[in-house]
C-alpha cells in the first residue's frame, strides 16, 4: 500500500486572528517533491440539532457576512481551547436558542474542508428541550425558527438549507429517527 504521508520541512505562522490562525508550510511529497501548504488552524467547533417531542427541529437564521446571504442552520460555534465538546454544546444551545436538553446524543464528527483547514466538528442531538431566553454574543443577530423534520430535510433537497454542518446533523437526525 502506497504512503501519502507528507513531511513537513518548515512552517511560517502568517496571520493570527481572534478565531483563526493562517500558517504556510513547505512539505516533502512521496517521491520527493517540495510543495506548498497554506493552512488554516481553527481549534474545532460543534454543532446541535435541537429535536422537539413532536418532531421538529429548532434553526437560527443569521446573515453570514463571507457568503452575503441569511442561512437557516442548526446552532453551532467555536470551541474554546480545552473545553469539552459536550460543554461547549450546552453552552452554544443556550445561547443562540435559550434551549436545554435533557438528553444529549453525540451524531458524529468530520473535517469541514480538510484540503485547507483543521477544523473538526462535532454533531450532537439534543432531546428533551425546555425553553428558555436566548443570549447571543453581542455581534449576532439572530432568528429562532421551528419546523418540522421533513420541512427541513426538503429544504435542503431544494436548495434552501446550504450550510454544510445544518445538512449533515439533519440528514444523520433523519437517518437515526428512521431506525428508532
Amino acid at each position: 500500500m502506497q504512503d501519502f504521508k507528507e513531511k513537513t520541512l518548515s512552517s511560517r505562522m502568517i496571520y493570527q486572528g481572534r478565531i483563526f490562525n493562517v500558517r504556510q508550510d513547505q512539505v516533502e511529497l512521496p517521491g520527493g517533491k517540495i510543495a506548498g501548504r497554506e493552512v488554516v488552524e481553527y481549534p474545532g467547533a460543534v454543532a446541535v440539532v435541537p429535536l422537539t417531542g413532536d418532531g421538529k427541529v429548532v434553526l437560527v437564521r443569521q446573515y453570514r457576512y463571507a457568503v452575503q446571504e441569511e442561512l437557516l442552520e442548526i446552532p453551532a460555534g467555536k470551541c474554546d481551547p480545552g473545553e469539552d465538546e459536550l460543554a461547549c454544546a450546552v453552552r452554544e444551545l443556550g445561547e443562540e436558542t435559550g434551549l436545554t436538553a435533557g438528553r444529549w446524543d453525540r451524531l458524529c464528527a468530520f473535517y469541514t474542508t480538510p484540503g485547507f483547514t483543521t477544523e473538526k466538528l462535532t454533531v450532537f442531538l439534543a432531546r428533551e428541550l425546555t425553553f428558555g431566553r436566548a443570549h447571543p454574543d453581542e455581534d449576532e443577530l439572530i432568528r429562532v425558527e421551528v419546523l418540522p423534520l421533513a420541512e427541513a430535510l426538503r429544504m435542503i433537497e431544494q436548495g434552501q438549507i446550504r450550510d454544510g454542518k445544518s445538512i449533515v446533523g439533519l440528514l444523520t437526525t433523519g437517518r437515526l429517527l428512521d431506525r428508532e
